[in-house]
């Protein structure tokens, strides 16, 4: 019985190759977009797809000559990558509803609730109504607005650790651990209204599981497992039995944040208190697997999205000093020196933006956009895209075209006090599927830089330039270090705090 299972996948094996050389014979009634020559049996072209993927797709755009588009065999789908701005409008413009769809991986269905949160649901009236709730009761400006003190004590906190042994002298601090505690701890108090760092022991278990998942989380997702491309993978790898137990760990955090607040007897005003809000109403549809799923996407994309972010301006601050003094210049300029600098201060500080807007466009947190699924035939770029098409827009590749930036390699924010340049971003997404947490994402990033900027000078820890080079997914290889020693504004804001 046990060899039962190796032959029958072998047979299986020779049935799919002999079925692929028999369709390759057979004229196609679409006119595809050009594909690399190097596609195997049954595993297409999955065997050149290295990390970190979005190099990996520009190389082979520029191996087809420098296609804007291009079409891969991936196992049993197929995917057309685009790299061109024109085209990706195309996409989410004239095609937006046909390609609104998600494909469905092994991780949107285990832990994403059989991919029925906001982030990997089909598109429909259920999508519909999650994206509707997230308008109203997430990303709203006046929801934001609510949660402002949230962002401003967490500043504040992050100010409170950077200044501890740099109040007179520089001291060496490593940003990454910061950020993501900083992170964290404003999505969790927006959510369940709790801190998971910072506060001494009462919550110490709670942040060691909670980073853990994260990172378990992070190293699982994507774009999905080599077996769900070729199906019967699944019987050779551990793969799917790994986040199998990792979506049991994440449903019990969640519904343990859920119960937390239910068993309250005084509401509050986290995102919880107003979905549970919304189950007294309508119990049948607001259910704890809906409230869990709209949760786990704030928390995942959340996190990652705004600390590799602060991480990459730091990093790149840190290699242009003459940048960062034009900032604190400006700032201290427009907002002055016995204050902190406000989240309603960021809009009256156009170079700060030019800072954000050029990290966004160099490090985009998702240098792949959330992959889309073609519900029907459809044209684009001039090509055919088959229903059941799944679509890879290479938002990193097309914020260094060279056809669009100048010297697009290069970190100079100034390119941005040109009207009309931001138009050309897209670091979260384009079109009805575009990420709905992208002013939540610019508020705190502004507040986030423009505070440590404005409360502390900064050098790098040696002379030499901060390596540039990335890791599998889009954040440093090494997490960022730093040399910082606070200003005199410090003082005044600790002495407040106090």
């Amino acid at each position: 019985m046990e060899y039962i299972l190796p032959i029958l996948s072998f047979f299986f094996f020779l049935f799919i190759l002999l079925l692929k050389r028999l369709i390759g014979k057979w004229p196609s009634k679409f006119n595809l977009p050009p594909s690399p020559a190097w596609s195997l049996p049954v595993i297409g072209h999955l065997h050149l797809l290295k990390p970190p993927l979005h190099r990996t797709l520009h190389s082979l755009s520029q191996s087809l000559g420098g296609a804007p588009i291009f079409r891969l065999r991936l196992g049993n789908r197929v995917a057309i990558v685009v790299s061109s701005l024109s085209v990706a409008e195309e996409c989410f413009t004239t095609n937006d509803v046909v390609l609104a769809d998600r494909p469905k991986f092994t991780f949107g269905r285990l832990v994403e609730y059989n991919c029925t949160t906001m982030a990997t649901t089909s598109y429909g009236d259920h999508w519909r109504n999650l994206r509707r709730i997230g308008a109203i009761e997430i990303f709203s400006s006046h929801r934001l607005d609510s949660f402002l003190r949230i962002r401003k004590d967490e500043i504040q906190h992050l100010i409170l650790c950077l200044s501890k042994n740099s109040q007179y002298e520089f001291a060496k601090v490593e940003l990454r651990s910061l950020f993501g505690n900083f992170n964290i701890n404003n999505i969790l108090r927006m959510i369940a209204g709790k801190r998971f760092y910072g506060d001494g022991t009462e919550h110490d278990d709670d942040a060691k599981r909670m980073r853990l998942l994260l990172d378990e989380a992070v190293s699982s997702a994507g774009f999905g497992h080599a077996s769900d491309y070729i199906p019967f993978l699944r019987w050779f790898t551990h793969y799917e039995k790994r986040v199998k137990k990792l979506a049991v760990r994440i449903d019990e955090f969640l519904q343990g944040l859920v119960d937390e607040k239910r068993a309250q007897k005084e509401k509050g005003n986290t995102m919880i208190d107003h979905l549970l809000s919304l189950q007294e109403t309508q119990p049948d549809y607001y259910t704890d697997v809906t409230l869990k799923g709209l949760v786990v996407v704030m928390i995942f994309a959340g996190n990652v999205t705004l600390t590799r972010t602060l991480e990459w301006a730091m990093l790149n601050l840190l290699n242009h000093p003459e940048v960062l003094k034009k900032a604190r210049i400006e700032i201290d300029t427009k907002i002055g020196l016995d204050r902190l600098i406000d989240e309603s201060d960021t809009k009256n500080l156009p170079y700060l933006q030019c800072i954000v807007a050029e990290i966004f466009r160099l490090y985009p947190a998702a240098p792949l956009l959330a992959p889309h699924r073609a519900t029907d035939d459809c044209v684009v770029g001039g090509y055919d895209f088959p229903r059941g098409t799944t679509l890879i827009v290479n938002a990193c590749a097309i914020h260094r075209d060279p056809e669009i930036w100048e010297e697009p390699e290069k970190f100079k924010p100034e390119r941005f006090e040109k009207e009309g340049e931001d138009k050309k971003l897209m670091p979260f997404g384009m079109g009805r599927r575009a990420c709905p947490g992208s002013g939540l994402a610019q508020r705190v990033v502004s507040l986030a830089l423009g505070s440590m900027i404005q409360c502390f000078e900064w050098e790098r820890v040696g002379e030499e330039f901060v390596g540039i080079s990335e890791a599998t997914t889009m954040r440093p290889a090494t997490p960022l270090q730093a040399m910082c020693r606070a200003r005199p504004i410090v003082h005044k804001i600790l002495n407040d705090f106090a």
